[in-house]
Parts: C-alpha cells; sequence; structure tokens
C-alpha cells in the first residue's frame, strides 16, 4: 500500500539498490523488422553498465546484436524499474577475466564452460524510469540521455 510518492532521490536509491543487488532481469528486443522478444537473464551491474550474456545465435542474441538498444525490466508489477539502453557486444574471450569471474559469482552461472556459442552484451542505460503506484507516474524519470537527474 502507497503512503505517497517517493522523492527522486529515494527512487534513484531503491533503483541502485536494485541494479546492485537483483540477480535477473526482463530483456526486451526486437528484430530489425519490429519482431518483438522477451526473456529473462541474469546480469551484473558495476555501477555504470550491466551485463547479460546469451547465446549469439538466439533470438535476443541477434536482436541486441543488430539493433544495439534494449529495454530491461526489473521487478513486480507494483515496483516497476525499466531501463533502457545501448548495446555493446564483446566475444566470450574479450571480456576481462575478472569481469566474467565476478558475472559468474554473482549471478551462478558462467557461460564461459559451455560448448554452445555465447556472447557478452554491455548494455550503457540510457534513460531509467521506476514507480510503484499511479502517484509515482508523474516523476519516474529517474535519467535522461544517460545523466542521472536531481
Amino acid at each position: 500500500m502507497s503512503v505517497g510518492p517517493r522523492p527522486r532521490a529515494v527512487r534513484r536509491r531503491d533503483t541502485e539498490h536494485r541494479l546492485a543487488h537483483d540477480v535477473d532481469v526482463w530483456v526486451a528486443s526486437a528484430s530489425t523488422d519490429g519482431l518483438p522478444h522477451l526473456v529473462p537473464l541474469s546480469f551484473d551491474w558495476d555501477g555504470r553498465t550491466l551485463l547479460v550474456a546469451t547465446p549469439t545465435d538466439s533470438p535476443t542474441g541477434r536482436n541486441l546484436a543488430a539493433t544495439r538498444s534494449v529495454r530491461l525490466a526489473f521487478g513486480p508489477t507494483r515496483d516497476v524499474t525499466v531501463v533502457d539502453g545501448e548495446v555493446a557486444f564483446l566475444a566470450m574471450d574479450a571480456l576481462p577475466r575478472e569481469a566474467a569471474d565476478r558475472f559468474a559469482a554473482r549471478t551462478g552461472f558462467d557461460p564461459r564452460t559451455l560448448t554452445t556459442a555465447y556472447r557478452w552484451f554491455r548494455i550503457t542505460p540510457s534513460r531509467i524510469q521506476a514507480w510503484r503506484e499511479e502517484d509515482e507516474l508523474r516523476g519516474r524519470l529517474l535519467m535522461r540521455d544517460g545523466a542521472w537527474l536531481t
């Protein structure tokens, strides 16, 4: 039950906590002809970017590599964080070992050990929104053009 809208600073703190502590995220992508695709993936947040891994030839892998854009959704329907981001992809062996080790330790999943061809996808947030109830729809924008709003 809502007790009124959170101030922007509290929403940002809550969002940064979610990014640092959640392990899985819904990843929405689209093909170049607009066919949508939605999958849950594990992620790691380094304080600036999110790192995910998925098979190179999966719909998500192809979409992210082709369009270089993504929408991520965190949390339940009454505590939503939506991140729009720009995507860069890397070969499995192109990511520094410490970053790959951190991903594996945090998520319990290490794509480097699989025989299926995977890629890393680094997502740089360009826009972040967060809201819980209708009273938080106003002011839900926390980041614009990659910069946190104050």
